[in-house]
């Protein structure tokens, strides 16, 4: 079984930087995309950010991050990182990292998350 590991979370002033972690262990040849979402309280979970890792150029975003936040991969290392710079109070949430196996269509695999808190 596939376990995901996040690391990074904290407390930040608006406009700071935070850098996520999210170490995968287990038959990670099994997976072919990890991602990064995000559950704000009283909302629901919200898709963040994604990468291929057969070829970690092959990334996307939700809108509302876009041109903030920078998804990237260490293979080697199993790793999955989530940059987030600019922060806004918004954007305070619990992060949870998440993978999916090949030839599925869901993310199946998730860690336990880690707490953003952005203060204004």
């Amino acid at each position: 079984q596939v376990q995901l590991v996040e690391s990074g979370g904290g407390l930040v002033e608006a406009g700071g930087s935070l850098r996520l972690a999210c170490v995968a262990s287990g038959p990670t040849y099994r997976l072919d995309k990890m991602g990064w979402f995000r559950q704000a309280p009283g909302k629901d979970r919200e898709f963040v950010a994604q990468i291929l890792l057969a070829n970690t150029r092959i990334k996307s975003y939700a809108d509302s991050v876009k041109d903030r936040f920078a998804i990237s991969m260490d293979n080697a290392k199993n790793t999955v990182f989530l940059q987030m710079n600019s922060l806004k109070p918004e954007d305070t949430a619990v992060y949870y990292c998440a993978s999916r196996g090949r030839g599925t269509s869901n993310f199946s695999f998730w860690g336990q998350g880690t707490q953003v808190t952005v203060s204004s």
